[in-house]
């Protein structure tokens, strides 16, 4: 099994990277393999409603989104990380989020999804919750933890010094792990989920 965690915060060895290790110690115990992508700090623009990935199964805009496509179908759990600014997540992993999700048309059912966030002191809850949408617009089964799936700090040795964040963070990875492996054997045994062609309505006609 594998996991990818994304790092959102444009500081590498930060404070999101600090709680994502934290949970990939956790996987490693649990058999779970990982595999870090860094988003933050990069150069990833926005979508443009093109919808040129919906003839071609990519994105447009050859870059870290169509790199990391190839990884998201192929990992059973996703971890999104992500710092506060302005009560909301990082510009740059909503842009990477928006084409990554939008761009990839393979099946997302069961794949589970978890969004943490870190920050100095406030905009955690309004964070955490806009990176959620992304989960469960995909049919993706949200991973939860003793609290919401947050941490304080200014940097990563103040993260550290957090130890509820930390022991939140140790906890989501061993129930997400163990939700991973518990789909697994429900695919084996019972399959997926009827999946029916969608409906689309527009509301003006």
């Amino acid at each position: 099994m594998k996991v990818l965690l994304i790092n959102g915060s444009p500081h590498a060895k930060g404070s999101t990277y600090t709680a994502l290790q934290e949970m990939e110690k956790i996987f490693a115990k649990e058999g779970i393999e990982t595999e870090f992508v860094q988003v933050g700090g990069q150069d990833i623009r926005g979508c443009i409603a093109c919808g040129s990935c919906g003839r071609t199964g990519k994105c447009v805009f050859q870059d870290l989104v169509n790199e990391t496509a190839e990884k998201f179908r192929d990992c059973d759990g996703l971890v999104v990380g992500s710092p506060v600014y302005y009560a909301s997540a990082n510009a740059t992993v909503i842009a990477f989020l928006d084409r990554l999700f939008y761009s990839t048309h393979f099946d997302k059912t069961m794949k589970v999804g978890a969004g943490i966030v870190s920050a100095r002191r406030g905009g955690l809850s309004a964070t955490f919750d806009e990176l959620n949408k992304y989960f469960t617009i995909s049919g993706m089964p949200v991973a939860s933890s003793r609290y919401w799936n947050s941490i304080h700090g200014n940097n990563a040795d103040e993260t550290k010094r957090d130890e509820e964040g930390m022991q939140v963070m140790r906890t989501l990875a061993r129930n997400m792990s163990f939700l991973m492996k518990s789909i697994a054997l429900g695919k084996k045994e019972f399959g997926l989920p009827e999946n029916e062609e969608k409906v689309w309505t527009n509301f003006i006609r």
